[in-house]
């Protein structure tokens, strides 16, 4: 994990780790944890959150000023992403999540641009391929965020999801 130092300046400020009952400055509130966990995951290449362990994580938990964020407050976060688009649920109790800093649809576009600008368009790439191509973006995508993208595209026509004896590929149009 890479060491993050894009931290707000609200993350040393004690109130921001309760929850505001003002409706307004949870509104603002809100808005800053979503960019904060955004902002976080992207630096440390994650891609799924757990609220049950997610208080140990240094993102909600500031041992400088001795806060967390409960978990009430970051499952308030979460629900706040997923409707922004920003994160979606893996299970139905909503403790896992995927944290997507591109959409679903912002990550299909830039896996179509990339299949385009390289020549994929016609072939066939395993999602392996695709997940370890070096120095873009997706490098590393979580296999069920690309799958998630990528079926973006396939409702659009512009990929065919295939499964393959070791793994998933997908035809680009």
């Amino acid at each position: 994990m890479t060491t993050f130092e894009d931290w707000p300046w609200q993350y040393s400020f004690p109130p921001f780790f309760t929850v505001q009952p003002n409706l307004q400055t949870r509104k603002i509130q809100l808005a800053a944890w979503c960019d904060l966990v955004l902002k976080y995951h992207k630096a440390n290449n994650l891609y799924v959150l757990d609220i049950r362990e997610a208080q140990g994580s240094p993102l909600f938990h500031n041992v400088d000023i001795s806060r967390k964020l409960s978990i009430e407050g970051i499952s308030e976060v979460m629900n706040e992403m997923h409707r922004r688009h920003n994160a979606e649920p893996l299970d139905k109790t909503k403790n896992r999540w995927h944290v997507l800093w591109h959409t679903l649809d912002e990550w299909a576009a830039i896996l179509y641009s990339w299949a385009d600008d390289t020549g994929q368009l016609g072939g066939v790439c395993t999602f392996y391929e695709i997940a370890n191509t070096s120095g873009k973006e997706f490098s590393g995508i979580d296999q069920d965020v690309l799958l998630k993208a990528l079926r973006k595209l396939e409702q659009r026509k512009k990929a065919e999801i295939i499964h393959l004896d070791d793994g998933n590929g997908v035809k680009f149009f």
